[in-house]
């Protein structure tokens, strides 16, 4: 599984769940082509699981399976 959290770099510096890649919401259009390259499933993250969700809606609308995971704190429960 590979967890992406889409909060703010100072956000994800200040906690995340361990061995999560950050990849700000900003920045998941230009980064799109990376995502092939994770293992899956892929779960997107962020503090409540909006950013996450509008993360999601865009990757599925471009091809690519990924799930919505919500908060970082339930997926870091997992």
């Amino acid at each position: 599984m590979t967890v992406i959290d889409v909060r703010t770099t100072g956000e994800f510096n200040g906690a995340n769940v361990p061995g999560s890649i950050n990849i700000p919401l900003s920045q998941i259009p230009t980064r799109i082509t990376e995502f092939s390259k994770f293992e899956t499933p892929i779960v997107l993250c962020c503090a409540s699981g909006n950013r996450s969700g509008q993360a999601t809606q865009y990757l599925q609308a471009n091809g690519i399976t990924c799930e919505n995971g919500g908060s970082w704190m339930n997926v870091n429960s997992l």
